[in-house]
């Protein structure tokens, strides 16, 4: 008999909205980049300030969970990896490369977790899973080392890959280190504290760049832009991931990963943006691969698979 997890629609409805909102990031932002008005590190700004003050009304409304000054500190950690690093990575990775190839690094993210699980938390690795790992690291390695395929702000693929991949692997050692502290407290208590470390960080460090910006120079257009990555992309997105997961088996969770690719990759080449070269259909097949061999493999008690953006 079928799960009747797997037949809710509101938990598919809610991956595909939170992976279609992913997808849709990356050419949003680089249109936004475009201009050259705005730096890649205003757009982290206005992402984790943004966030940061969407979760923070909405747990005005949601049930007040007590935190300790201890876990404080640990949520204060859990930011600078899960947040901070993770979003600033991703944002200045997309600025150098194409939408279609981050989101395609984004995919190796089950993989990494389950490589970094085995290093510090000692859970076995099978053969499955050795071999996906294998497989989603050689395509990834060929999108890093020879990501020529951009045609729109695409000034260095090579690195941009590299940083969007280092976004991918901090996220996988905050739900590494933090695993079993993060399932402590709700979605919206960790996202209000984590986005408001970030912030409290973040925004100070970047001080230069703010006095830079004309902010007279931003456009409606690129404020839209703006506005759709840290509401859809980031505070939409975050809750559909919530309902998801309360709804949905943790495997087919992970699988809607495939949705951010398929669509950053269609409207890059709709925009003219991105197109795909005989290299990047193999890295497609390789990562792909990769991470349906982990997502098949034994699972784990607890789902590492869902990428943080």
């Amino acid at each position: 008999m079928r799960n009747i997890g797997d037949l809710n629609l509101k938990g598919h409805l809610a991956m595909l909205g939170a992976n279609v909102c992913w997808g849709l990031m990356s050419p949003v932002a680089k249109l936004v980049f475009a201009t050259g008005v705005i730096a890649p590190i205003i757009m982290v700004d206005f992402r984790i300030a943004g966030a940061a003050v969407l979760f923070w009304i909405t747990s005005i409304f949601t049930q007040k969970e007590h935190v300790p000054a201890l876990d404080k500190l640990r949520l204060f950690g859990a930011g600078m990896i899960g947040i901070l690093l993770n979003q600033g990575c991703f944002i200045i990775g997309v600025s150098y490369t194409s939408p279609g190839e981050a989101s395609l690094v984004t995919t190796t993210m089950p993989m990494w977790v389950m490589l970094l699980a085995w290093l510090f938390l000692k859970e076995p690795i099978t053969l499955k899973k050795a071999g996906g790992i294998a497989l989603g690291a050689a395509g990834a390695l060929i999108l890093v080392l020879g990501g020529t395929g951009a045609i729109a702000g695409g000034d260095n693929p090579a690195l941009g890959d590299f940083i969007v991949l280092m976004a991918q692997l901090s996220y996988a050692l905050y739900l590494t280190i933090y695993r079993n502290f993060i399932r402590k407290y709700s979605l919206v208590t960790l996202m209000k504290w984590m986005f408001l470390s970030a912030t409290l960080v973040g925004l100070p460090s970047t001080i230069g760049f703010i006095k830079s910006t004309d902010w007279s120079a931003i456009a409606m257009p690129e404020w839209l832009g703006i506005g759709y990555v840290v509401f859809f992309a980031t505070y939409i997105a975050y809750i559909c991931i919530m309902i998801g997961q309360k709804n949905l088996r943790p495997t087919i969770v992970g699988m809607y990963n495939y949705v951010q690719p398929i669509v950053a990759t269609i409207v890059g080449i709709t925009l003219g943006m991105d197109h795909f070269s005989f290299p990047k259909v193999i890295a497609v097949v390789l990562i792909f691969s990769g991470v349906y061999l982990v997502t098949v493999s034994k699972a784990a008690p607890y789902d590492h698979t869902q990428s943080g953006r």
